[in-house]
């Protein structure tokens, strides 16, 4: 039974306004209209017009023939470069839309009428601006730091004149104004200079990435990136059923794809609301619960995943905001519910309830929060205000605990489930008052600390 509910759950589709989802490429058609592209094209014994994923031409030849056919979009790349799918970065361009379009997150500026993007390391497929300005009218600032990539890009977006004007085409790390961005949605913030610990032991060690290429008061609605997956060619080299080509600098940096969007949450806590949203795909599933216990830690005020289907190909996309979102459409249509529960599983022998019970305790009053231990109902009463909570992220937090008012008051109340395993839950105690993003990022930061006090490492050979 099991294994049948397992089969009934729906996968995650195309996105639905992807030109390709209620059609994909016709092979057979695409070629008996570009001879350029009949060469590459073989039928299988079921009579299924195909091509052979493994050789670069093929795939390049189907990019530039679906860019021109369904986009009007001229373009080329020379060997060795990253060849993008064309239906599997329009699913990326599709869901930033998604996030825009929701307003979840308000515009500094609602009477501006353009969506301004920006794509780290555009590389020199340049595909995101042209998708993007060609699909949806959005201006693009692109950035790379490979002069190849650099000089294609810049050939591609002339070779499209009537989006040209859209698109910007940006040497990562060369502009001398690209310094300090002032905050738009707070006249009185400073820039933050102290970047939290929870970024600071991750081993990316190569050029600007955001920080040092935004310019001084530049805003965005937006930034995306394909990042660089991999650690080492050898190990971008494994999939023996793609070739899509690839460079160094488009396929490795050290620590891969884990390292280089925690720089990129580094640079978003400098930065902070000069984007609405922070985005990047993401290649591997297990990185995505790692990014997002790093961006709780860094204070943001919402995170969003989604995943990219396309053929036999997955990747993830995951986005992240410090503008404060607009609790009205929060509460009525794009919520998720907030999570106030989590399970302590793999607990350590000479660990009890009471132990965690009492961290949870130090955990809320260390940042100066009212709390009262209940041993008998093993629950801890906690009052606490929305200063108090942004607190536990803050290493100065004793010197703003004057400023606490309207404080929340909830329980945290601690389950035996089974031998070794707690349940942790959390409640509000006043009637209708909605859990704060404050209260939720603290739950989840306390979800952290306590899993690592106290649980057992099931592989100590992953990753944490």
């Amino acid at each position: 039974m099991k294994n049948k509910r397992k089969r009934e759950q729906p996968r995650p589709a195309i996105h639905p306004r992807n030109k390709y989802s209620e059609k994909p490429p016709d092979f057979a058609l695409l070629a008996s209209f570009y001879p350029s592209f009949k060469p590459f094209v073989f039928y299988s014994r079921d009579g299924r017009p195909r091509i052979d994923w493994t050789d670069f031409n093929a795939t390049r030849e189907l990019t530039r023939i679906l860019l021109h056919h369904d986009h009007g979009i001229n373009w080329w790349i020379p060997d060795g470069q990253l060849c993008p799918t064309v239906p599997n970065r329009s699913n990326y361009i599709h869901w930033i839309e998604d996030l825009l379009l929701s307003d979840i997150i308000p515009r500094p500026n609602p009477n501006q009428d353009n969506v301004r993007g920006f794509d780290i390391g555009t590389g020199a497929n340049c595909i995101y601006p042209l998708l993007g300005a060609s699909l949806l009218g959005w201006r693009f600032v692109g950035s790379d730091v490979a002069d190849v990539a650099i000089e294609w890009a810049e050939r591609n977006v002339k070779s499209n004149p009537q989006i040209s004007d859209l698109i910007e085409i940006r040497k990562a790390g060369t502009d001398a104004s690209c310094s300090q961005v002032e905050d738009p949605y707070n006249e009185n913030s400073n820039l933050e200079r102290k970047v939290d610990h929870a970024v600071r032991d991750d081993c990316y060690s190569g050029p600007p990435i955001l920080y040092g290429v935004v310019r001084d008061g530049e805003t965005f609605d937006f930034c995306m990136c394909n990042p660089p997956f991999f650690e080492s060619m050898e190990e971008a080299g494994l999939n023996p059923k793609t070739s899509c080509g690839g460079t160094v600098d488009e396929m490795v940096c050290p620590g891969g794809e884990k390292a280089f969007i925690t720089r990129i949450i580094e640079d978003s806590v400098k930065l902070k609301h000069s984007f609405r949203w922070y985005t990047s795909m993401v290649g591997r599933k297990i990185n995505l619960k790692f990014l997002t216990s790093k961006l709780r830690e860094v204070g943001v005020t919402i995170v969003k995943t989604t995943e990219f289907v396309q053929g036999q190909t997955c990747r993830w996309g995951i986005a992240w905001s410090f503008v404060p979102p607009v609790k009205k459409i929060i509460s009525t249509h794009v919520a998720e519910k907030p999570n106030l529960s989590f399970m302590l599983q793999g607990l350590q022998r000479q660990s009890s309830a009471f132990d965690v019970l009492q961290s949870i305790e130090s955990f809320f009053r260390v940042s100066g929060a009212s709390c009262k231990l209940n041993v008998s109902s093993f629950c801890v009463d906690i009052s606490a205000s929305n200063n108090h909570l942004s607190g536990i992220f803050k290493e100065d937090a004793e010197e703003n605990l004057d400023e606490a008012s309207g404080n929340i008051n909830f329980r945290i109340s601690v389950f035996q489930q089974i031998p070794g395993t707690l349940l942790v839950k959390g409640s509000l105690q006043q009637k209708d008052c909605p859990v704060s993003g404050e209260l939720l990022s603290a739950f989840q930061r306390l979800e952290v600390v306590l899993k690592d006090k106290f649980c057992q490492t099931k592989d100590s050979s992953n990753p944490p």
